[in-house]
């Protein structure tokens, strides 16, 4: 089978080695061009750039998708499917009917819940228990395509964003590869989605990072580990933004009396007050700085009780 491999980040690099140990045919690699990085801000090829250069797979970085001359490089690659992992743009339906199968997408979420650009950030922050990956087929609207194969995961107590990116990115190679055996034997029947049941995962940006010290403690310590470690949750202590890592909510059946983002306690990390309950990060990062140990903030900054979040 030949393959045309669409992916940029980190979480799509597991899926293409997965497809190149299986000896898949993959007759090049589409992702985004390389981008300004550092604090030099070099020109940075994506992480599945390197991966493909080092593989010896030919890599295609179109500015567009859309463009006409790119489109033809395609039709002359003739692939037989196009398997999709976190590109970075959302395809034309010329582009998913282009392949001679169609075109597959590895969904880090249990769709139809969490359709979107973060899955993983959103399954997080708003509690859910569970998560996993979907090989579905894709068509125009966004992650609507019918079900292939999914695989369920738990989502491990304080396990923050990171932590489940990089599990559920060996997982969707996985089941990338057992989707591809299922549509080669050709006995799978692919399911349609209930799209009355579905939610939807909107990209996380700097906006949606901010702490909001008005919700209880358990929604705070939820949303920074939705946050981690990018773009990361933030908030403002003297003017002056700080990035906040590893919670804990503490006493969050009572309300702590003290306004909601004053700091209580600098001992075993920085406990905040809250709208319900408090929460102590462990790990925090200045403006400027890189990420530390809460103690190492509080003695070289000369952090105390009193002060306030805002």
């Amino acid at each position: 089978m030949r393959i045309l491999f669409w992916g940029t980040p980190e979480f799509a690099v597991p899926s293409l080695r997965a497809l190149d140990d299986e000896g898949f045919d993959v007759v090049a690699v589409v992702t985004q061009p390389d981008r300004p990085a550092g604090r030099g801000r070099r020109l940075t090829p994506s992480a599945v750039k390197e991966v493909a250069t080092e593989l010896g797979i030919d890599v295609l970085s179109p500015l567009s998708p859309k463009d006409g001359e790119f489109v033809e490089q395609l039709r002359a690659l003739d692939p037989d499917l196009s398997v999709v992992v976190a590109y970075g743009h959302i395809l034309p339906t010329e582009l998913l009917e282009l392949p001679r199968h169609g075109s597959i997408n590895v969904h880090a979420s249990l769709l139809p819940e969490l359709r979107g650009a973060a899955p993983i950030n959103w399954a997080i922050a708003r509690g859910h228990e569970k998560t996993g990956v979907t090989i579905m087929r894709m068509v125009r609207e966004m992650d609507a395509g019918a079900i292939i194969h999914t695989v369920q995961e738990p989502i491990l107590p304080d396990e923050t964003a990171s932590e489940l990116t990089v599990r559920l990115s060996e997982l969707g190679a996985e089941a990338l590869i057992e989707a591809l055996a299922l549509l080669s034997g050709g006995d799978i029947e692919e399911m349609e989605q209930d799209h009355t049941a579905a939610t939807f995962a909107p990209k996380v940006d700097r906006a949606s990072a901010r702490v909001d010290w008005r919700r209880p403690a358990r929604d705070i310590a939820l949303h920074v580990r939705a946050m981690d470690a990018a773009p990361g949750a933030w908030s403002t202590l003297a003017e002056e933004p700080v990035k906040l890592f590893r919670p804990t909510a503490v006493d969050v059946e009572h309300g702590t009396g003290e306004e909601p983002g004053r700091i209580l306690a600098t001992g075993d990390g920085v406990v905040v007050a809250t709208g319900r309950g408090a929460v102590r990060f462990a790990e925090v990062q200045p403006s400027g700085g890189r990420r530390m140990p809460a103690a190492a903030w509080v003695n070289g900054y000369r952090i105390e009780p009193g002060l306030r979040f805002a």
